[in-house]
């Protein structure tokens, strides 16, 4: 309960102040002469225990007044929210060499850890997640379920599919999952550390369709500056990491990010990977817009009913109760 007019509650100070003057001046009105004989006490009959009950009512409506005066509201607050979410699709390269040490643990786990934590801010986006390597698959269709997305992309290994790097077939398939999205605007990251060297299709072609189809492309190329620890095989078949040139295609990625009107990132270290996510959050807003409803019930009738009747027991406390009442 809220009041629309808090300044007229100021008056409740009279309250006190009655209950004061009645203690102090009032209350010898109220007294009970009876006559006693010798030193016995009479008896305290049921008009003495009820001789301040109309003091008592006056004064409760005259704070049900106030209160009414006051007007009391009931305050009903509502919003309603449109959502105009965006279509993302990551791509993410899970080939061999995401599983170089140059991030820590290593490429892939970096890659999926920052994607996880990009998805969970998207609220009211719906998210799909594409695998490539040799090949490329889809992990999880287009959802609004993050936590299902967040799930998909921990599930995320290496060697799942033929090696390779097929940054055409990635783009391809990721186009294909926004194929059919009514969303106003579609997106696609895509994250490889290497050069195109499996695949069917040529990234550039993919590139061309999603132009077409006004998909915007970001892409992202990770690996450190130079050489990275990489995986390898020993010829006992042990996996161990030996230093090696990091060679990705950054003019190719550059080239697929401004046919799509996207934008190239390079990241070198986790730190890096990290902030390339956080700027393409601050580029790609969903439009939400709430309007708020606010209601008010009037509850002011109530109070002065209440007080009605409280004057109307004080009258026939009073009046008819009392004055019937033996000595």
């Amino acid at each position: 309960m809220e009041f629309l007019n808090t300044n007229i509650l100021y008056l409740l100070v009279i309250i006190p102040l009655a209950v004061v003057y009645y203690i102090l001046v009032g209350r010898g009105r109220a007294t009970i002469i009876v006559s006693t004989t010798g030193s016995r006490k009479a008896p305290r009959t049921l008009r003495y225990w009820l001789r301040h009950t109309p003091i008592v009512l006056r004064i409760a409506a005259l704070a049900a007044i106030i209160i009414a005066l006051a007007r009391p509201v009931e305050v009903n607050h509502e919003e309603e929210t449109t959502t105009e979410g965006i279509d993302i699709v990551i791509a993410m390269d899970i080939s061999g060499s995401m599983l170089a040490r140059d991030f820590t643990p290593d490429r892939l786990s970096a890659a999926k850890q920052l994607a996880t934590e990009f998805v969970a801010e998207r609220t009211g986006d719906r998210i799909s997640v594409v695998a490539f390597a040799g090949e490329a698959f889809t992990q999880c269709p287009l959802t609004s379920d993050q936590a299902s997305v967040g799930t998909m992309l921990s599930r995320l290994r290496s060697g799942v599919v033929e090696d390779g790097t097929a940054i055409g077939n990635g783009l391809a398939t990721a186009i294909n999952r926004l194929r059919e999205s009514g969303a106003k605007s579609k997106v696609v990251i895509l994250l490889t550390d290497g050069v195109n060297n499996r695949g069917q299709i040529s990234p550039i072609m993919a590139a061309d369709i999603a132009q077409d189809l006004g998909i915007k492309v970001y892409t992202i190329g990770v690996g450190s500056r130079d050489k990275a620890p990489m995986p390898a095989y020993d010829p006992f078949g042990n996996m161990t990491y030996v230093m090696a040139d990091v060679e990705i295609d950054e003019a190719l990625l550059r080239e697929i990010a401004a046919k799509t009107n996207g934008q190239y990132f390079r990241a070198s270290d986790n730190k890096a990977l990290k902030e390339i996510y956080a700027q393409i959050n601050e580029l790609e807003k969903s439009k939400v817009e709430i309007t708020h409803y606010t209601s008010y019930n009037e509850l002011y009738m109530g109070w002065l009913l209440l007080a009605l009747i409280l004057l109307a027991a004080e009258f026939l406390m009073a009046r008819m109760v009392l004055n019937r009442l033996p000595m």
